[in-house]
């Protein structure tokens, strides 16, 4: 844990508890999510194939995850980490304008 500490510039073990907190909170809420997005933009189950349904929701989960990340971030007071991890995710994604 101490070298995650550091990694990420973290100070205390509560920090690092309330940011993994936050990690599974993101994971399982845009699994949740995705599928009623899919449902709104008249993408239905019952609609698609499998083969079409369950790739789309899965494209869905990324940017449903990095906005939400964000807001679960804040709601828990580490936007600050979070906006800092989306920009080098960015980054690293090609999205040059989100370099520090």
């Amino acid at each position: 844990m101490k070298k995650i500490k550091e990694k990420w510039g973290i100070k205390s073990n509560l920090q690092l508890i309330i940011i993994f907190v936050v990690f599974g909170i993101t994971g399982s809420l845009s699994l949740y999510v995705s599928a009623p997005i899919l449902d709104f933009v008249g993408l239905r189950k019952e609609n698609l194939s499998p083969w079409i349904y369950q790739p789309l929701k899965l494209i869905l989960i990324f940017p449903a995850y990095q906005v939400l990340i964000l807001i679960v971030g804040a709601v828990f007071g580490q936007f600050k980490f979070f906006w800092q991890f989306e920009k080098k995710m960015l980054f690293r994604l090609g999205f040059k304008q989100f370099k520090d």
